[in-house]
Order: structure tokens, then sequence, then C-alpha cells
């Protein structure tokens, strides 16, 4: 499956920078998310830099979660 994460970074500016199983490289941006339920935790800096690869996917200290899928059909190529 191409789409499970391989590597995540949480970005000062809310994105998420992800490398998934295929060697692909995209940028997903959380400020949509971060007026709804468990993801306005996030808006605290300190808790969003908590994120990291969980069972292929990318989870917070808060254990919120993001679907894989999801993150890789929305996520948008990065470019360096």
């Amino acid at each position: 499956m191409h789409w499970k994460v391989k590597d995540v970074k949480a970005r000062d500016d809310y994105t998420l920078a992800l490398t998934f199983a295929n060697g692909e490289r995209k940028v997903f941006d959380m400020k949509p998310y971060l007026d709804k339920g468990i993801f306005r935790e996030l808006r605290d800096m300190r808790m969003f830099k908590t994120a990291r690869v969980s069972f292929s996917s990318v989870a917070w200290d808060n254990e919120a979660d993001l679907d894989p899928k999801a993150l890789y059909e929305l996520g948008l190529p990065l470019k360096d």
C-alpha cells in the first residue's frame, strides 16, 4: 500500500511533511482541522510537534490520529 506513512515532520505553519512507503513526499495542511474535536488541542504548537508515525499513519500525544489514505490523497506534492 503506497499510502503508508514512513516519516512525518510537524512544521511551524501547522503542516505535516510526509514521506510515504512508495517514496513520495507530500505536505498536508492541518489548519482546516484545528477547530474540530480532538484536533483543537493541536493548536498548541507543543502538542502539534508531538506528531509521530504510528501504525503507518500519524498520531499525536493527545491520541488524535489521521487516516493514512486521506493524508496521501489530500496531501500536495512537497517541494523542497
